[in-house]
């Protein structure tokens, strides 16, 4: 049996989904609310004690980290494989997955909490704050840099350079193999990892990044759009423009 905890608008946990999708598995969605904290709780740190999601349980046994969860499915229930069938191709592969957990995946944090989430911290007193972001194992030192007013320039320069970055990464890499994918013809691992990243971009009003001069990426886009997958992942209420309209509105108004 396959559980998969998660939120419905979690970048990380969007990849998962994406995988189970891909390859038709039944599993439990056990979908928790960012909001009460159901992901800070006794029970789940019992499972995944970084206190964030997504957690994978399979049988009983969880698997924590996205990309981890990603590579075990992959591996247990090898059809429709997203790997590469020889060595050097898994050796190019996971060159992938290292950069895009180091620099996408973390950097579009900034922009996703300062535009949307921030919002929401406004309403704490410093008290109810400090709490708040005491309480996370692993993103406590995230959320006191943020704070309740957002990330500073500096953070936030940083943060749209390495997306921009990553963008022009994967529009030599499409320009290098031909596509239709990042690594040639079959669709990997690496373009689903990289998916929830132009999504939320895009769900933030950045499509321009790759729209304005980058069209074998935004020729990738519209193919991984047009996969079931993705409308099987991003269903009402899975992106900030689902549930936080307003806001939304406001924040590109501001762009």
């Amino acid at each position: 049996m396959l559980e998969l905890y998660n939120f419905p608008m979690s970048t990380c946990s969007q990849k998962v989904r994406i995988v189970l999708a891909e390859k038709q598995l039944e599993w439990k969605d056990r979908r928790l609310d960012s909001a009460k904290g159901e992901h800070l709780t006794p029970e789940y740190l019992k499972l995944n004690p970084n206190g964030v999601v997504p957690t994978l349980v399979h049988d009983g046994n969880p698997i924590i980290d996205s990309s981890v969860i990603c590579e075990y499915l992959d591996e247990v229930f090898p059809q429709a494989s997203m790997t590469p069938p020889d060595a050097l191709g898994r050796a190019k592969m996971r060159a992938w997955l290292r950069y895009i957990e180091e620099v996408p995946t973390p950097s579009i944090r900034y922009p996703s909490f300062n535009r949307v989430l921030v919002h929401n911290l406004k309403r704490l007193t410093k008290e109810q704050f400090n709490a708040q972001a005491d309480r996370r194992p692993l993103r406590k030192h995230f959320y006191h840099r943020m704070g309740q007013t957002g990330f500073p320039k500096e953070d936030m320069d940083a943060a749209m350079e390495n997306l921009e970055n990553t963008i022009k990464r994967m529009d030599k890499a499409l320009a290098e193999t031909g596509g239709p994918w990042i690594m040639g013809r079959q669709f990997l691992l690496v373009d689903v990892c990289l998916t929830p990243t132009i999504d939320r971009l895009e769900d933030l009003g950045h499509a321009d990044m790759w729209e304005r001069g980058h069209p074998r990426v935004t020729e990738w886009w519209a193919r991984i759009k047009a996969r079931p997958s993705y409308k099987a992942t991003y269903y009402p209420g899975a992106r900030f423009s689902d549930a936080y309209a307003d806001l939304m509105s406001v924040g590109q108004g501001q762009a």
